[in-house]
């Protein structure tokens, strides 16, 4: 999947809540809309996106549907971050930098 996608689906908070949800252990969709005001159809249309995007996977369990992160989703969201880690550790300090000399 493209990084576009990945990142199209997660700006939604409510994609990311389920993402989030699902992080924390798969589950079907109606133990996934406890807790959340949302419809079946609007749960339903959320995971597609997610599912479409490559974040998650979903495998069929009687007449239920478990639905779970998919690790190579995670892996692309790594890799692209990834680029940018070099930075940090100077941005980090410059921050540091910046506070210390506030308090003096």
């Amino acid at each position: 999947m493209a990084e576009n996608d990945i990142f199209k689906a997660l700006a939604d908070p409510t994609r990311r809540h389920i993402f989030e949800k699902l992080a924390d252990g798969g589950m079907h969709a109606s133990a996934l809309r406890e807790g959340m005001a949302i419809s079946q159809p609007a749960m339903s249309q959320h995971l597609g996106v997610l599912r479409q995007a490559g974040l998650l996977r979903e495998t069929r369990q009687g007449r239920y549907v478990h639905y779970e992160v998919d690790p190579q989703g995670l892996a692309q969201i790594a890799q692209w971050l990834s680029r940018y880690r070099r930075y940090w550790p100077q941005r980090v300090q410059a921050l540091q930098t910046l506070l210390k000399d506030m308090d003096q």
